[in-house]
């Protein structure tokens, strides 16, 4: 009698402790690509995290942590980093995880195709000394090469990606992490837990599923329901009508992200107006960025004065947000001789952000009032960063860069270094400060250089800096231990469903 109930107490303990439910999530916008080198954006990122590990990793409390690598040592010059492996890892499709994972991963993730190859390429070799020893050795020194480890190496197994091609890769990825790539349509985005994952005890759920829901309204409506369990990116009106339901919690936090309009001074911005800095100081003066947190929302944003965030390292509090002038901005235009305005284009992220066509239609209006006629391009998330240089979209654009690692250098080398995907402002000095600031490990001498870029940045302005937001988000009650970092990242290994 004792066997039998020793039996059934460690069935239902095993039970327990196995993944079950389904965590339903929405997303914003549609993922441009589940592999990491092409996650172009944090909806991308947040689905596709949930696939892969990394070497190291970043836990809620923004310190570096093992997770394929156990260990790791750092040489004295700061350019070779050799980490010891986790052992008996092994990918969704069964390949062994060891060192040469490492090679595939440095070698896939730098091809030109990719929108993050820099993140890859900065490793010059990868040395490896045995199945479970690996160096990776760097041109120069760079102060977060840790935290580039965590947030975009992604380790991926060298015989399936070899076979397949980064294309076919990206269709139906591979990786060790605790849900297993099912299925991708037009809609929606279905993963699994992985039986063999390395972490005991996790994942929890037994199935994710992720719904592209574009529309804020239908999100809100869809967690009200049940439809499903987490609904973020929401308005402060959205997530009021939500008060008293004793289903439905709200969470919210500042979101370590600047929105900004861009300016281009190659390509379709090269010979425009917006190479003279003072017609870029009159933009920032002109557009009404206290109405647009006031209005549009509710005051639930602060305005900025550049690219470093309040609590980053090395912000400047000295510098206050350009205000809301028009009669200065008339003023300057005429000083660059565009005393009648002019004519530019405008592109516009339809459906990637919380009210960003409202946002949008403000900055043609106010733009408007100084003599700047501004055709608006509105084109979904997909088709925006399509292309490199935001190619799909004429000489300005409205987009937001976060950082998940407590400063701004990830956002000022993804915007404003030569050569990335992304850039589309060259400016030498300030690609020299960048990359002074990403190879000066001493963080006091590194926060001095971000105010020197800030005060750089102010006076001869490459965007007009809009707003920093607070995130709402609306979760289940049923879901349990779900916490949402300032970058808008989340992790569901560890959350559960009852």
């Amino acid at each position: 009698m004792r066997l039998v109930l020793l039996l059934t107490l460690l069935w239902a303990w095993a039970l327990a402790q196995s993944p079950s439910g389904q965590l339903t999530v929405a997303l914003a916008n549609d993922p441009k690509s589940l592999f990491m080198p092409r996650a172009a954006d944090r909806t991308a990122s947040n689905v596709a995290v949930q696939i892969y590990n990394t070497l190291v990793a970043v836990n809620d409390q923004g310190q570096i942590v093992p997770e394929l690598a156990t260990r790791w040592s750092i040489s004295p010059d700061g350019k070779e980093y050799t980490f010891t492996l986790r052992s008996g890892v092994r990918f969704h499709n069964g390949e062994e995880f060891n060192a040469q994972s490492v090679v595939a991963t440095w070698e896939s993730g730098q091809d030109k195709s990719n929108d993050y190859a820099g993140n890859y390429s900065l490793v010059k070799e990868v040395r490896v000394q045995n199945p479970t020893t690996v160096t990776l050795v760097l041109d120069k020194p760079n102060a977060l090469f840790l935290n580039i480890l965590a947030n975009f190496w992604a380790l991926v197994p060298p015989a399936y990606i070899k076979q397949v091609g980064l294309d076919g890769f990206a269709a139906r990825p591979v990786g060790t992490g605790p849900f297993r790539f099912v299925s991708r349509s037009a809609d929606r985005i279905v993963l699994e837990a992985n039986p063999s994952y390395w972490e005991r005890g996790l994942p929890k759920v037994q199935r994710v599923v992720f719904r592209v829901i574009p529309d804020a309204t239908t999100r809100v409506a869809a967690v009200r329901t049940g439809e499903i369990d987490i609904a973020n990116r929401l308005t402060p009106d959205l997530v009021a009508q939500l008060q008293g339901n004793n289903r439905v919690r709200v969470v919210s936090y500042p979101n370590d992200r600047v929105y900004y309009l861009a300016f281009k001074n190659v390509e379709a911005g090269k010979g425009t107006p917006l190479e003279n800095r003072q017609v870029r100081q009159a933009l920032n003066l002109a557009i009404n960025r206290p109405g647009i947190v006031k209005a549009i929302f509710n005051n639930q944003a602060r305005l900025v004065a550049g690219f470093v965030l309040p609590g980053n390292l090395g912000y400047d509090e000295g510098l206050k947000p350009y205000p809301y002038d028009p009669e200065q901005a008339k003023k300057l235009l005429a000083a660059a001789g565009f005393e009648k305005g002019f004519s530019i284009s405008m592109g516009c992220p339809t459906d990637a952000y919380v009210n960003i066509n409202e946002v949008c239609l403000s900055i043609q209006r106010d733009l408007a009032k100084v003599g700047v006629d501004v055709s608006l391009e509105f084109k979904t998330s997909t088709a925006y960063w399509s292309k490199p240089r935001y190619g799909a979209v004429g000489a300005m654009y409205v987009d937001s860069w976060s950082s998940t690692v407590g400063e701004a250098l990830p956002r000022l080398q993804g915007a404003l270094t030569p050569g990335a995907y992304y850039n589309t402002w060259e400016d030498e000095e300030l690609a020299k400060l960048i990359e002074q600031i990403g190879a000066t490990t001493d963080r006091a001498a590194r926060a001095a250089l971000y105010r020197q870029l800030q005060k750089r940045m102010y006076d001869d302005p490459p965007f007009v800096y809009l707003y920093q937001p607070v995130i709402f988000e609306a979760v289940s009650a049923r879901v349990q231990d779900y916490r949402p970092r300032s970058a808008e990242e989340y992790f569901l290994k560890s959350v559960s469903v009852r």
